[in-house]
């Protein structure tokens, strides 16, 4: 098996990235690994003194190109606009959007719209965002979009009568599934999308396997212990985790709608490599009927370019 590494990461000199969620966790390594390799980064962050400490961290690193940081709340559509709008307007391409932030196994909350907080994070903040980036996407030549997934996806359900938990009693780690899941479906019918009106646009997913990160922070304390004994196991450092992210984001090779997680251990460790979609992530009929309850929940449409 061949091991993919940092040092197989191209040159990104003169592309521009955003990354979501690049305070912390596999976010801030896959932000900092674009800056080392002389892309233009944008730190996405809804906590600023995080954003601000890690921004100054990926600045000590010396890249050629200065990275920044922007204000980016994936559970408020409101926010998602703004910053759409402040990046569309002091920008003239995105080379690569890196849809990487996410909450795991939190209490029952809710977005500022009042989605369940999982979903409407994970999924249709991401989601939105794309929507609202897509224009400069679609003018950017080889043009990349990542989204990241998890193993969890494999568990995952649509409830479409409920997705977001209005009716049933909540359970964080079906509603976490879910989000994963839509992950995945939404990432190979947008594939599907933007190949049948002729774009060349990429898109590809990853997942970190048993990554060190602050999604453990909602643990519940049976859980934590739990995680205790598998952590020393199963766990790979954030810099070993966002390598998958990289090389779906960078690999020349990368297949369209590929998705790329660790290679041992049932995709918890080692080197970045092809991984498994669940064969319900890959069911078109599902990703159709997500699209659409997609759109109306974000209350945006995907204008695609016709094939010329």
């Amino acid at each position: 098996m061949s091991t993919w590494t940092f040092d197989d990461i191209p040159d990104q000199t003169g592309r521009t990235v955003i990354v979501t969620g690049a305070n912390t966790g596999i976010g801030f390594e896959t932000a900092r690994m674009f800056a080392v390799r002389g892309a233009k980064v944008v730190l996405a962050c809804r906590n600023l003194s995080k954003g601000e400490c890690a921004l100054k961290r990926v600045v000590d690193e010396k890249p050629s190109t200065l990275p920044t940081m922007e204000a980016l709340d994936l559970a408020d559509l409101d926010s998602i606009a703004a910053f759409a709008e402040r990046f569309t307007a002091t920008h003239d391409r995105l080379d690569l959007l890196i849809n990487n932030a996410g909450v795991m196994l939190p209490p029952l909350l809710r977005t500022k719209q009042g989605f369940e907080l999982q979903f409407g994070t994970n999924h249709l903040g991401h989601a939105a965002l794309t929507q609202r980036l897509m224009p400069l996407v679609l003018r950017t030549p080889h043009a990349r979009i990542v989204i990241v997934s998890s193993l969890a996806h494999h568990a995952g359900h649509m409830a479409f009568d409920d997705l977001n938990w209005n009716d049933r009693p909540y359970n964080a780690l079906k509603a976490y599934q879910q989000s994963k899941l839509a992950n995945l479906l939404f990432a190979l019918e947008l594939q599907r999308r933007l190949a049948a009106c002729g774009s060349g646009v990429l898109v590809t997913s990853a997942h970190p396997g048993w990554t060190k990160s602050e999604l453990q922070r909602h643990l519940r304390p049976h859980e934590r212990v739990m995680a205790s004994v598998l952590n020393p196991i199963l766990q790979l450092g954030t810099f070993e985790g966002a390598l998958n992210t990289m090389r779906a984001a960078t690999d020349p090779n990368a297949p369209p709608g590929s998705y790329w997680g660790p290679a041992r251990f049932f995709g918890h460790k080692g080197p970045p490599v092809r991984a498994r979609i669940d064969e319900r992530a890959q069911n078109e009929e599902t990703a159709k009927r997500l699209w659409v309850e997609t759109e109306k929940l974000i209350g945006l449409r995907f204008e695609l370019p016709s094939r010329p």
